[in-house]
């Protein structure tokens, strides 16, 4: 059995949930909205600098992103680093090359979002959110996901 058979799968949810506590890398507030429902998936990728799973993946989902963007899907960063952290999430994300946005948060209030809107805690990162094409969150799971599981799973869902 794949890990990612036990990915939560949210159906009954959507994007009504409270609002997110982002913003850009230039302080300009952000919520998951702006990113979805264009007609591709959404994979949003919970992250910290101090994550070591979150450094050691970075580059697959660089990877994934760079294959997928013009295709079905694309990459969204989150930081749990916070205000205080900026420098350090600037310097993972120039680190790792990373070719996708990226927003950034408070720690706790993104883990509080994440139970709003998944009913399950934030209990570490990597994390991960599903969007579907049309924005609605399909699945989330704490802990690392492949990019080859998720790829498959939107390959089923086009079924």
């Amino acid at each position: 059995m794949s890990r990612f058979a036990t990915l939560l799968l949210l159906p009954w949810l959507s994007l009504a949930a409270s609002a997110a506590p982002f913003t850009d890398f230039e302080d300009n507030a952000r919520e998951i909205t702006d990113f979805t429902g264009d007609g591709k998936w959404l994979v949003v990728l919970i992250w910290a600098s101090d994550c070591h799973v979150c450094n050691r993946e970075a580059h697959r989902w660089v990877d994934f992103h760079e294959f997928h963007q013009e295709q079905d899907a694309r990459v969204l960063g989150i930081s749990l680093d916070g205000p205080r952290g900026i420098e350090q999430a600037q310097a993972f994300i120039e680190r790792h090359e990373i070719n996708f946005p990226n927003l950034i948060g408070p720690m706790r209030e993104i883990a509080a979002w994440y139970r709003d809107l998944t009913g399950q805690p934030l209990a570490g990162t990597p994390a991960f959110l599903l969007y579907d094409p049309t924005g609605n969150l399909s699945a989330a799971q704490v802990g690392a996901v492949p990019p080859e599981t998720i790829e498959a799973f939107i390959a089923r869902q086009g079924q």
